[in-house]
């Protein structure tokens, strides 16, 4: 059995918990072995949910815990998911995030750690984790010279800007609707600022030029 800790109970670390039981078997198949959640980090209790008794409050017992060889961080910001990741690479475990404000802050000294210790930090979900993008980077087109990243780095203000156009709707209808269908967070900020696409940009291009990027 893998075990696994998830940091961070939100709409993105309940869906991969989600994913982790609902696929279950068919992760088994392609790990090798069985994967499990064994811990969920979080402030609030969720009782009646299925993660119930795996909620935890105190990152030492992650930490500490020789079982758990991954973490999965979905909190977001940076504290305290920088310092959580950090120590958890020092202990020995993989990492993979979704967290595109520590990949853009700290993603190269996170590299370096995971280097020296012989594990794993994973960050495709942090940019076009759908797509993806991250790992073809790395592998398909690690030979190339990339000279240009062209695409739409923002599902929430690419959402914005298509009803703007194509149906003549207000920046605040159209950022309403969004919020309405779970597109947009209720603070827009990091969307409607370009936080969220600066980070982005800035983790392609710094894994295109082997620059790190402010």
């Amino acid at each position: 059995m893998r075990h696994i800790a998830v940091m961070g109970y939100g709409t993105i670390g309940s869906g991969v918990v989600e994913v982790l039981e609902r696929n279950k078997e068919i992760i088994a198949k392609r790990v090798g072995d069985e994967v499990g959640v064994k811990y969920v980090l979080d402030l609030r209790e969720f009782p009646g949910d299925p993660v119930e008794d795996k909620i935890v409050h105190d990152f030492s017992i992650i930490e500490k815990d020789s079982e758990v060889s991954m973490v999965i961080e979905t909190m977001g910001g940076l504290n305290p998911a920088y310092p959580f990741v950090k120590a958890s690479l020092k202990a020995g475990k993989h990492v993979a995030t979704s967290n595109k404000a520590l990949v853009a802050a700290y993603g190269t000294e996170l590299l370096e750690i995971a280097r020296e210790h012989n594990v794993n930090f994973f960050f495709e979900a942090s940019v076009g984790g759908g797509i993806p993008v991250i790992r073809p980077l790395y592998t398909s087109l690690a030979g190339e010279e990339i000279e240009e990243i062209t695409g739409i780095l923002n599902g929430t203000t690419n959402y914005i800007l298509t009803k703007m156009d194509k149906a003549g709707e207000t920046f605040e209808t159209a950022l309403r609707e969004a919020q309405e269908l779970g597109y947009a967070e209720r603070n827009p900020e990091a969307d409607v600022e370009g936080h969220d696409t600066c980070r982005k940009i800035a983790i392609l291009t710094a894994m295109a030029t082997g620059h790190e990027v402010n």
